[in-house]
């Protein structure tokens, strides 16, 4: 298979829009670029906003929602529990054909984290892995330390992380500041990433995050970095183009 030498992924900026919709539209592109004669269909990176909502994985529990009120809960086929979207936050949604490529889903995801990871530097901000603990995490006491957690991925001998032998992930010391969930159908990539930026975080108190209960979430506002919202959509827009690259 060869990959096309002007292989781009350029954003498009769809502004602030209802959840139940996007979600809808990723199904129909993933659906119909599959359909015989629609192979070649470019890949997209969509990156929005949300009005508030909760977002149930297909691993979600009931429990972990404690009173959602006036803010809706969708069910989605995504991968993981619950999380929260609402005004603030950068979302990004890759719609990739990871055939053509030429990763799989693992490192698919190695390479959104790590978008995420690169965008934070931009703000001086260094984010970190938590082994079994998909998404991007950063130091409450200082945002800007690179030194490592001692719970990040490690590939052992065995290849399990801490957590398939029963010890769990650690949150001490640490905020969630970036969301992963996605689905892949015939090897076609939707839902993705959320980087949050000035949000209002109450909601997250209402639910255990991705399923953890007393996991902090925070913002960049939170941990005293002022950017925009469109500031910090154009940089990981720009990460995401260049490090899901074939």
């Amino acid at each position: 298979m060869t990959i096309e030498n002007n292989w781009t992924l350029t954003p498009l900026h769809l502004g602030r829009v209802d959840y139940l919709p996007t979600y809808q539209a990723m199904q129909d592109f993933t659906s119909e670029r599959s359909l015989p004669g629609n192979e070649d269909e470019r890949d997209q990176l969509w990156i929005c906003e949300h009005n508030p909502v909760y977002t149930q994985g297909l691993a979600g529990k009931a429990e972990h929602i404690f009173n959602p009120n006036d803010i809706p809960v969708v069910p989605t086929n995504r991968g993981g529990q619950v999380t929260y979207h609402g005004p603030g936050q950068v979302v990004a949604y890759p719609l990739l054909d990871l055939k053509r490529a030429g990763y799989f889903v693992k490192e698919y995801v190695y390479r959104i984290e790590e978008a995420v990871i690169r965008t934070l530097l931009h703000f001086g901000v260094t984010g970190h892995r938590v082994a079994g603990a998909p998404g991007i995490y950063v130091r409450l006491d200082d945002p800007a330390s690179h030194a490592l957690l001692p719970q990040r991925p490690v590939k052992k001998e065995t290849e399990l992380h801490p957590c398939a032998v029963g010890t769990g992930p650690d949150f001490s010391g640490l905020g969630k500041i970036g969301a992963l969930g996605i689905k892949v159908s015939r090897n076609c990539t939707y839902h993705g990433v959320a980087l949050n930026v000035a949000m209002d975080l109450e909601p997250y108190s209402r639910i255990n995050p991705c399923g953890y209960s007393g996991l902090k979430t925070v913002d960049l506002s939170t941990i005293g970095v002022f950017v925009s919202w469109q500031e910090a959509a154009d940089v990981l827009g720009q990460k995401l183009s260049s490090y899901l690259a074939p």
